[in-house]
């Protein structure tokens, strides 16, 4: 029996060796697909979370631009008000140049153009001893309105119409294109 314990003894061990040769390399097998598995989720969660900081970067970089542009816009802003607020006092300024009963002149006479049956030259108290032989000479009646600056209005008869030639006013109805200007001289 020795033999046959041998020979059984031999075979279940090759048995054995063969059951847990074939297992280790399903096991070897089952080990590298889960490492391949975890390798191939990590370089995609990696490639995602590239993904995911490239998207954050950008929408940093985009809100910081955001950011210089509105400053940019405020600033822009603040200069076209400051050039704006120059302007009208260099207007203001004029009235005690030697040349404004002229200036004052030139604007009765467009305002002059512009009204039908023209009867009163409305001025500023301050202004109307530049234009009172003016207003004579054209047949109109001089009168005063201290909110009439820097310029005149001319009313029809009746008071029916009216037109208003002011440095302010021309200011404010060619601003927009005198901003844009400014803005092109200041930054090109």
């Amino acid at each position: 029996m020795s033999k046959l314990e041998d020979i059984l003894k031999q075979e279940v061990s090759s048995e054995i060796a063969s059951i847990t040769a074939e297992a280790e390399a399903k096991a070897r097998a089952i080990v590298e697909a889960a490492q391949a598995r975890a390798e191939a989720l990590k370089a995609s969660r990696l490639k995602a979370l590239e993904a995911e900081r490239q998207a954050a970067l950008r929408r940093a970089e985009s809100a910081a631009e955001l950011v210089v542009n509105q400053a940019r816009i405020r600033s822009r802003g603040q200069i076209v008000d400051q050039v704006k607020s120059g302007v009208r006092q260099a207007l203001a300024a004029l009235s005690s140049q030697p040349d404004y009963p002229a200036i004052l002149t030139r604007l009765a006479e467009e305002a002059l153009r512009g009204v039908d049956q023209p009867q009163i030259l409305v001025v500023n108290p301050q202004d109307a001893q530049h234009l009172e032989s003016w207003a004579k000479s054209k047949g109109l009646e001089l009168k005063t309105d201290p909110s009439v600056r820097l310029g005149v209005r001319l009313t029809s008869a009746g008071g029916k119409s009216y037109v208003e030639n002011t440095l302010a006013e021309r200011l404010e109805r060619g601003w927009e294109v005198l901003s844009a200007k400014a803005v092109k001289a200041i930054w090109g």
